[in-house]
């Protein structure tokens, strides 16, 4: 009787969907101000990967912070020196009437140029966020984007969701993915208030979420997970396994808490779904969204 020696399956990559890197410049980076102080340094990939070690984590994508085509090439450059580095969320400027050529400077010749699986616009800084989805230069932007089959991050706080669902109606080639729960006012309304505001965001098939940016929205000094958890069920409730991704947000967290104090409050937000809901959640979604399988290890 002849043995088997069946193969054990490869456990499935976990992904932090979202994160940073900088070469700190106050020039550059205004939004970092006197309450961000603990951010005025450098964030480079090195600092990082400890982190995503400490917490078996396989890799990352790094989003960008400042609204720079140099911080999209920097970025580029170090996802392609670190293979963990699995894609890249840049910045091109979407309105500009040669956002073709933008586009194509990243081109198969470009260092790391098949890492760039999506863009984001930092929307939530404009001075009227609403009008800004709505202008006609943006839409011939995300159009042309969507043709290209790459991604884009919305960033919007809470007040601007009712605008950015009408937005993604008006944007359904490509998949759109909402950065950091439509950033909640936690100090202004409940967790049900909030979800009622985004139920018709999340019921459109093309638009995912990130479980990320969470404890900088609350007190600082003072969150509890028992406050942030309810909005973690709630997501899942309206987007399901499939449309939700972890991120971390570093080193931006770090105003609120650690990278493990963000970490451990995703892992007890989706402790009772099963394996392959968590897999979804841990990296499998985000691989799927933005297209990551041909630069994952």
């Amino acid at each position: 009787m002849s043995s088997r020696h069946s193969s054990v399956p490869a456990a499935p990559l976990r992904v932090d969907a979202h994160q940073h890197f900088w070469t700190y410049d106050a020039r550059d980076y205004p939004w970092i101000d006197q309450r961000h102080a603990a951010l005025q340094r450098d964030f480079l990939p090195g600092d990082l990967k400890p982190l995503l070690d400490q917490h078996g984590i396989d890799g990352c994508i790094a989003v960008q912070a400042r609204h720079s085509v140099s911080e999209t090439d920097a970025l580029l450059s170090h996802a392609a020196t670190y293979p963990w580095i699995f894609g890249v969320v840049g910045w091109a400027d979407l309105r500009a009437d040669d956002l073709e050529a933008q586009l194509s400077r990243w081109g198969d010749s470009h260092k790391g140029a098949q890492k760039l699986v999506g863009l984001r616009h930092l929307i939530q800084d404009e001075p009227a966020p609403s009008l800004f989805l709505q202008d006609p230069a943006f839409a011939r932007g995300i159009q042309l984007l969507q043709r290209h089959g790459l991604a884009y991050d919305v960033l919007v706080k809470d007040k601007d969701l009712h605008a950015a669902t009408d937005f993604c109606q008006r944007h359904d080639r490509h998949h759109l993915i909402l950065d950091h729960l439509g950033k909640p006012d936690l100090s202004r309304e409940d967790p049900i208030a909030w979800a009622d505001r985004l139920a018709p965001l999340a019921a459109l098939p093309h638009v995912a979420c990130k479980l990320s940016g969470l404890i900088t929205e609350a007190d600082w000094q003072h969150w509890r997970a028992g406050e942030l958890l309810p909005y973690f069920y709630l997501a899942l409730e309206l987007f399901g396994p499939q449309r939700l991704m972890f991120g971390s947000d570093w080193p931006v967290c770090q105003l609120a808490g650690r990278y493990s104090d963000v970490h451990q409050l995703f892992e007890t937000a989706i402790s009772r779904l099963s394996v392959d809901e968590q897999h979804a959640l841990r990296g499998g979604t985000a691989i799927r969204l933005y297209g990551l399988q041909g630069n994952c290890p």
